[in-house]
């Protein structure tokens, strides 16, 4: 699925998509998720507001409007794309959880029970959910105790 979104991203920015990365729990192989593609996208200027047109008539609808920021996602919900800077330290902190979750056993064990326990729980809104992941996010990042 990610293939697919990627080759959509890229056919509606052209050039200005200086990277289009698979991000989130369906980026990691073996990694419990729920059934939504998470996308890094890096560009120059994502305050372009010509970014928001492009990328609804490709399918997407504007979710999210930060100032360095963006975030779409498909009418089905089951595709979020986070629009960063280039080279953006959250940009770069999606990658580097990826990567340390798809090289590291324990990290992942230790992300996806943290996962489960918290998807239990009642939110009011996913956001709060996302932000409960922060300490043992904060965790893997700094690296192996």
């Amino acid at each position: 699925r990610f293939e697919r979104e990627r080759t959509r991203i890229r056919a509606a920015l052209g050039d200005r998509a200086l990277s289009v990365e698979h991000i989130g729990s369906t980026a990691v192989p073996g990694l419990a998720a729920k059934p939504i593609v998470d996308i890094l996208v890096e560009l120059g200027d994502p305050g372009d507001e010509a970014l928001v047109p492009t990328l609804a008539a490709a399918g997407y609808e504007l979710r999210v409007h930060e100032p360095r920021h963006r975030m779409f996602r498909t009418p089905a919900r089951d595709v979020h794309v986070h629009v960063w800077p280039t080279g953006s330290a959250e940009g770069r902190a999606y990658l580097e959880l990826r990567d340390r979750l798809r090289t590291d056993p324990l990290a992942r064990a230790r992300y996806e029970q943290v996962k489960r326990e918290l998807a239990g729980r009642p939110w009011p809104d996913m956001n709060y959910y996302a932000e409960a992941k922060g300490p043992v996010i904060a965790q893997i990042l700094a690296g192996p105790e």
